[in-house]
């Protein structure tokens, strides 16, 4: 009719119930906080190797090896895995795994060699970012393609750990040998190698008895003394992947030998 105005859009709107007009939009917080833990304790890691605690450095990296550990399983417990989780804990990783541990070495001992100190240090920060990219874009479930990240960064820490010491500067021997150490580690991330998953434990399952006396013998043995043990566990665990590659190859060898002489 001529006598009648176009409604107005507002009044569509207004019409609508209120929570047909805006879609829900968040995120999943108890996991998102976890991370957020484990982003804290990379970054106080560098805050505490740049002001020569080299303890508390390393140990804020091992918390946020913990952390980074349980923000995945939670998310997948209680149904809350997102995308947005995903990418806010790769951010987190590169801090905690990549730029807290680069950064800690070279304030103890690789500022000593100058030049090659940093160029070592930007290796292993670069090794571990492309590792992250490239499990983001492949995804790891059985097995790790390359030493995962959080395990290299456990050896850069507990090496500093074990070997640092206060108010005293490191030594040309330790500042060589951690540039070796750093270096392997963060070539060993952008290898082929293949690596057990912890993934594939079964936590929510019945277990035999047996298995919860060896994991408090496990927490018995680590307390005796944390930094070495700690050291010589991810050094046999980041030397489990060229070993196993060494042995399929070795077998490999004797198979075809073997069939070529039947």
């Amino acid at each position: 009719m001529a006598g009648t105005e176009p409604q107005d859009a507002d009044d569509d709107i207004h019409q609508l119930d209120p929570g047909d007009r805006l879609p829900r939009r968040g995120v999943y917080l108890l996991p998102n906080l976890i991370t957020t833990g484990a982003l804290f304790a990379g970054f106080f890691a560098i805050v505490a190797g740049m002001s020569g605690n080299f303890d508390a450095a390393a140990l804020a990296i091992f918390s946020a090896l913990i952390l980074d550990t349980l923000d995945g399983r939670v998310a997948r417990w209680t149904r809350s895995e997102s995308e947005f989780g995903a990418e806010y804990d790769s951010l987190s990783d590169m801090v905690a795994f990549g730029v807290a541990p680069a950064l800690v070495a070279f304030t103890w001992a690789l500022s000593d060699l100058g030049q090659v100190g940093w160029v070592v240090a930007f290796i292993y920060m670069a090794c571990a970012g492309l590792r992250l990219a490239r499990f983001n874009a492949k995804g790891d479930n059985a097995t790790f393609t390359g030493l995962a990240s959080p395990s290299a960064a456990a050896i850069v820490a507990s090496a500093v750990w074990i070997w640092s010491a206060p108010d005293e500067a490191a030594s040309l021997f330790a500042s060589i040998t951690m540039a070796v150490v750093t270096t392997l580690v963060g070539l060993l991330m952008v290898s082929q190698f293949s690596y057990f998953s912890p993934k594939t434990l079964d936590l929510k399952g019945r277990q035999p008895f047996l298995v919860l006396v060896a994991i408090v013998m496990v927490f018995a043995i680590i307390f005796a003394h944390p930094p070495l043990v700690l050291l010589l566990c991810f050094t046999a665990y980041a030397l489990s992947g060229p070993a196993m590659y060494v042995w399929q190859r070795y077998r490999g060898g004797n198979g075809q030998t073997g069939t070529a002489s039947k």
